[in-house]
């Protein structure tokens, strides 16, 4: 087996002894070691109203992140695109193309990412994400595609023709992805010819469907270029990689727990350290203690080398070349509230 290349996905997590501006800062430096090491793509998500998550704006969280970088691609993992026009989201990665030429991916999604008042008021209270949005997701990822075009899209409004371009003069356009944790983008990238990333780090199962769905039913589309030839696809995965296999797990304890409030309907916070998590876990219900061992067996957890086996084992199950990892290690009491030194290490350990 050979070693997959590897990118990042980062939900720009917030701890309990940090603010949103020091998860700005341990990001950002996150970002520099994946770039200084020679990781391939650095994601951003899209999540609202979520105490633990900072990643709210995808478009500019990647302006920050792209300028303290000298060569790593950054993009969204992704855009939820029923939450905006999308005109918006068209303009937003036009300008970041255009400043970082060749470094920018949009990726699309079509859930929400958050809860249903919030997306109401995403949109100003104009309908929120209603089934319209949902079921127009076809269409809003095709006018993305034509607005960021250099030669624009036209659009017919009371009677007339009008151009309407993403920007003034593009000379490249970001690459753009569909994204899901179902069959639905599956089926929809393999139609219209788009590389399709299936969730395997947030779903856990369905994705030998999904790609093989994906792969079976691709059409290629000549408006993509000689590059989208073939279906184009990686693999995500949640990680936490440190010197010793039980320090590891320790780390990896306090999203594991918060992966099971979601799961299990339970009041969210800010991110546990590592102590925290571990007084949680002596006292937790024996069903729940099950359901955080099924979640942690999907994780990549261990030592470097363990580590490295398993995801080359991954690339070779999924027929995959690329891993994006979502270094997901917590902090321990004490930690500089401004840095995340052990989520720096799982990236470390891996490109070693």
């Amino acid at each position: 087996m050979t070693s997959p290349t590897l990118s990042v996905l980062d939900l720009v997590p917030v701890r309990s002894d940090q603010s949103t501006a020091h998860a700005l800062q341990a990001t950002t430096a996150l970002a520099r070691v994946a770039d200084n090491l020679g990781y391939h793509r650095y994601w951003v998500a899209e999540h609202h109203n979520m105490p633990a998550v900072a990643a709210t704006n995808p478009p500019v969280l990647i302006g920050l992140l792209a300028a303290a970088t000298e060569r790593i691609r950054l993009g969204s993992g992704g855009v939820m695109l029923p939450n905006h026009a999308p005109l918006v989201v068209a303009e937003q990665f036009a300008l970041l193309e255009a400043a970082f030429p060749g470094r920018i991916d949009l990726g699309i999604g079509r859930a929400p990412g958050t809860d249903p008042v919030t997306s109401w008021a995403l949109r100003h209270g104009a309908g929120g994400v209603t089934d319209e949005a949902v079921s127009r997701f076809p269409e809003y990822v095709d006018n993305v595609l034509a607005m960021m075009d250099a030669a624009g899209v036209g659009l017919a409004v009371q009677g007339r023709a009008h151009l309407l371009r993403a920007t003034p003069a593009a000379t490249s356009v970001p690459t753009v992805w569909l994204l899901g944790s179902s069959d639905y983008s599956a089926r929809l990238a393999a139609e219209k010819g788009m590389p399709y990333v299936f969730a395997h780090h947030f779903s856990g199962s369905g994705t030998a469907e999904a790609l093989e769905l994906y792969r079976r039913s691709f059409r290629p589309s000549p408006d993509l270029g000689p590059e989208m030839s073939e279906p184009r696809t990686f693999l995500t995965v949640n990680a936490v990689v440190a010197d010793d296999a039980e320090e590891a797990r320790r780390l990896a304890l306090p999203q594991l727990q918060m992966m099971l409030e979601l799961r299990t309907g339970q009041p969210l916070g800010p991110g546990r350290l590592v102590e925290d998590a571990e007084e949680v876990q002596a006292s937790m219900p024996d069903a729940h203690r099950e359901l955080v061992e099924k979640m942690a067996a999907r994780w990549v957890i261990g030592t470097a080398e363990q580590a490295r086996a398993e995801l080359e084992r991954l690339a070779a199950t999924y027929d995959v070349d690329e891993v994006m990892v979502a270094p997901v290690a917590a902090a321990y009491r004490g930690t500089d509230p401004g840095a995340s030194p052990a989520r720096e290490e799982t990236l470390r350990l891996l490109a070693s």
